[in-house]
């Protein structure tokens, strides 16, 4: 499965593995938000609701397409966060790995708080 994520200065692409949130997601889309940053981190709210999966990781690599389910928002980490220790990408809890960018993530620095964002399927 594969995605397309757009907000006013840009997009990306990303492919989801067939995890049972990305398929919830997939389910979804299209959906429209309003981006969020933390340090170097998008997220945003979507209107997937599911619990955490066994394998929900906190620490991810940039470009990493997570889903935080204590705010059922897609978390897409291009670097550190204000929690980060050493560089690291460090989420606010444990989050659901769906899958990740296609191309080079720092293309999310150019999204900025309140932007529109869309996703859909690519």
């Amino acid at each position: 499965m594969r995605i397309r994520i757009l907000w006013p200065a840009g997009q990306t692409t990303a492919t989801l593995a067939g995890t049972p949130t990305a398929e919830a997601l997939w389910a979804e889309l299209p959906i429209s938000s309003s981006a969020s940053t933390w340090g170097e981190e998008v997220y945003f709210g979507t209107p997937v609701s599911v619990p955490c999966e066994a394998d929900a990781r906190q620490v991810v690599e940039p470009g990493t397409v997570a889903f935080w389910t204590d705010g059922d928002s897609l978390a897409l980490p291009y670097g550190p966060t204000p929690i980060s220790r050493d560089g690291e990408c460090r989420l606010a809890g444990p989050c659901n790995v769906l899958g990740a960018l296609d191309g080079e993530a720092r293309v999310l620095r150019t999204v900025r708080p309140g932007d529109p964002v869309r996703v859909e399927r690519a």
